[in-house]
């Protein structure tokens, strides 16, 4: 399992990845919390959320899970690491280009990640 600063450590490798206009309006940052994130919807605790945009109260902020990344990736070496949580981020970037953008149709990442949620919900009605 990662340690927190190794996690740290490759989300700030992962951010300086990035183009600076990236984090226009992103008032709050990008965080890390240590907590386990399951989402509402899911079934037998068997979804986590290993990265979410929030924005509250006209913070614009990106929170990365690491609780919820250790249960899933528990073995996962630094390099893995790096990988999966490089998509996180970049995941998380696109909505909040996406939201500065006022881009909510249907080739939108947040209709995506419905349509994601709404397939996920409807394999577990059928069992």
């Amino acid at each position: 399992m990662l340690s927190t600063e190794e996690y740290r450590a490759i989300i700030s490798e992962l951010m300086d990845e990035l183009p600076e206009a990236f984090y226009r309006k992103l008032t709050g940052g990008v965080i890390m919390s240590e907590a386990v994130m399951i989402p509402d919807y899911a079934r037998e605790n068997d979804l986590y959320t290993l990265g979410q945009y929030q924005v509250c109260y006209g913070v614009r902020q990106i929170v990365m899970f690491k609780g919820s990344f250790d249960r899933l990736y528990p073995n996962a070496s630094v390099s893995e690491a790096r990988d999966i949580l490089r998509g996180v981020l970049r995941h998380e970037f696109r909505h909040h280009i996406e939201f500065l953008g006022g881009i909510h149709n249907s080739s939108s990442l947040e209709a995506e990640d419905e349509r994601r949620k709404q397939a996920y919900l409807a394999r577990h009605e059928k069992q």
